[in-house]
């Protein structure tokens, strides 16, 4: 089994890599060729830094959404976006204005804005996953989150699992063969190392 972690100069790819060879990954491709993607059995967009950063930098590698649209919507491989990875999943995210995304699930990356002075942006740290909805690859747990911005989906249907910081916050979003996790399995220790074995074994 081939795994495509896709590298377009997201800040936490070797990290991920590491992490998903500790899950039990062999096969694992670190790669900016749109061409192994659309080949592989699994493909992984990690993602650290700025909306816009991230997609100008994706949409900078020739063919490489197409090839990633191909592979997920026509051919159904199973597809991971990590933080900044699923967020670019959204219609658009708001950072640094208004910039779109890949348009795969309808909704919008936006500012965390939180009443209470007490809860600090960005959120960082240890925090519950707590389900939605039940799916094959996201239990409840603690996982390890480290983001300023939000997934705000709006179809109740995508969302898979919550977490709370000063208010709701989307942990998980998905539908089919595609799921995004705002948490970074590669710092969530044992849950993070079961969610990407559970990736690996997923048949969607």
């Amino acid at each position: 089994m081939t795994v495509a972690l896709i590298d377009y100069g997201a800040g936490n790819l070797h990290s991920v890599h590491n992490a998903l060879r500790a899950a039990g990954a062999h096969g694992v491709m670190i790669t900016a060729d749109a061409e192994v993607v659309r080949r592989s059995d699994r493909i992984v967009l990690p993602g650290v830094g700025a909306f816009r950063a991230c997609i100008e930098q994706l949409r900078a590698i020739p063919g490489m959404i197409e090839a990633m649209r191909e592979a997920v919507f026509d051919e159904g491989r199973p597809f991971l976006g990590i933080c900044v990875g699923m967020q670019l999943l959204a219609e658009a995210g708001e950072e640094f204005g208004r910039h779109e995304g890949l348009g795969w699930l309808p909704g919008t990356v936006r500012l965390m804005e939180r009443d209470d002075p007490t809860i600090k942006i960005p959120h960082m740290g240890w925090n519950d996953v707590v389900l939605r909805r039940p799916h094959d690859l996201i239990v409840p747990g603690e996982a390890y989150f480290l983001h300023s911005y939000q997934f705000e989906a709006d179809d109740p249907a995508d969302v898979i699992a919550t977490t709370d910081h000063g208010g709701e916050v989307i942990a998980a979003v998905g539908r089919d063969n595609i799921l995004g996790v705002q948490f970074h399995p590669e710092k969530s220790q044992a849950y993070g190392l079961a969610t990407l074995s559970r990736f690996l074994e997923w048949r969607p």
